[in-house]
């Protein structure tokens, strides 16, 4: 229980630093100075391997949550029961669940695309508390030979 509280507060004390950071960089005038602030972001959020969603989604213990584009879901497929966001910068919050402490994670198509942090960042500077990036996104996925839904 103490490492779950632990982890809380690791994730509050993130979305603060990710509020600063958006402020900071709003104020930024050059691709170079923006870029670096979403690298900063992205390598703060937390990350999950493929194995240990698995082990939490058979026991209903995270909400996966598809970044994706519609054409990487109909090749690729989705993760069972995956919330499937409009677009991972510009989705509404409202497309989340609205337990802000309900355990979130985020993936896209594979170790190369950066929308699942993107997304992933939105969500805890909304204040979502229980916030994870799962890298090897949708490819990963299926090449470890788990189930995916179809759309």
């Amino acid at each position: 229980m103490r490492s779950g509280m632990v982890d809380v507060m690791r994730i509050k004390l993130l979305a603060a630093a990710l509020v600063s950071v958006a402020v900071l960089g709003a104020g930024c005038s050059n691709k170079t100075d923006k870029a670096a602030s979403a690298e900063m972001i992205e390598a703060k959020v937390p990350t999950i391997t493929v194995d240990q969603v698995d082990k939490a989604l058979a026991s209903n213990e995270c909400q996966p949550v598809d970044a994706n584009g519609e054409s990487t879901r109909k090749k690729m497929g989705v993760l069972p029961g995956a919330v499937l966001l409009t677009d991972s910068s510009d989705f509404k919050v409202s497309e989340l669940p609205t337990d802000k402490s309900k355990p979130l994670v985020f993936y896209c198509a594979n170790t190369q695309c950066g929308a699942s942090h993107d997304a992933a960042s939105k969500a805890i500077t909304a204040g979502y508390t229980n916030v994870k990036v799962m890298p090897d996104g949708i490819a990963g996925w299926v090449k470890a030979g788990k189930k995916v839904s179809q759309i």
